[in-house]
């Protein structure tokens, strides 16, 4: 195995670089975006029976921003909760964009290394179709031992680049897939969220904390 590596040259580098990186990021993201981790059940019903018993104080938002993706923009609106239904909606819009960009970390470098993988293969096809030119300049090609050389880097480095692209472009792909439907789910809790505070406000109950905020 090392002899054909050995054989790919010295573009065989970034290409293990690559597909080290690449591995890495797929994992941690796979890890990092698990459902129960970004958008777990039990903490909307949590949110809900708070909102709906007036039990909600300072310290649950606090928590709530802390504890999950879901909590943080849930979290902006409670934080809201007792202005006007557009600055809600604002805040739930600004904390999820932040949101986003957590979840989607390091995606754009997977999708690089995919995109590059095969172009670090042609480098080193390239590199070694040089080879093997110099070599017949310099010996003929009378003795197909000397060929070899190039060849063979010419060879290793392509099958080597798809190697590692093939795989990152899944993963791409699939952590895409997995990120907007994560997106979708919260999106669904905070419409929920929005609407329960709208419901409050027309049965003419006071959000827990307005008589406060509106004393300052």
């Amino acid at each position: 195995m090392f002899e054909i590596v050995k054989s790919g040259g010295i573009f065989m580098v970034p290409i293990i670089l690559s597909s080290v990186i690449a591995a890495a990021i797929f994992f941690e993201r796979l890890w990092t975006l698990q459902r129960q981790r970004v958008v777990p059940v039990e903490l909307a019903e949590k949110v809900w029976r708070w909102v709906e018993s007036d039990q909600l104080q300072d310290k649950h938002i606090a928590a709530l921003a802390q504890s999950s993706p879901l909590g943080q923009v849930l979290a902006a609106g409670l934080a809201n909760r007792a202005r006007d239904r557009l600055i809600v909606k604002e805040a739930i819009e600004d904390a999820g964009r932040h949101v986003i960009h957590e979840l989607e970390r390091f995606i754009n470098a997977l999708g690089t290394i995919a995109y590059i993988g095969p172009l670090l293969g042609l480098l080193g096809t390239v590199s070694g179709m040089i080879q093997t030119f110099s070599d017949i300049s310099a010996e003929g090609v009378g003795n197909p031992q000397v060929l070899a050389s190039g060849i063979s880097e010419a060879l290793v480095c392509t099958a080597s680049g798809l190697i590692v692209a093939i795989p990152a472009l899944i993963g791409y792909r699939y952590l895409r897939a997995r990120i907007e439907d994560l997106v979708i789910a919260m999106e669904k809790e905070a419409i929920k969220l929005v609407q329960a505070i709208d419901a409050r406000q027309a049965d003419g109950g006071r959000a827990p904390g307005a008589g406060r905020e509106a004393a300052v």
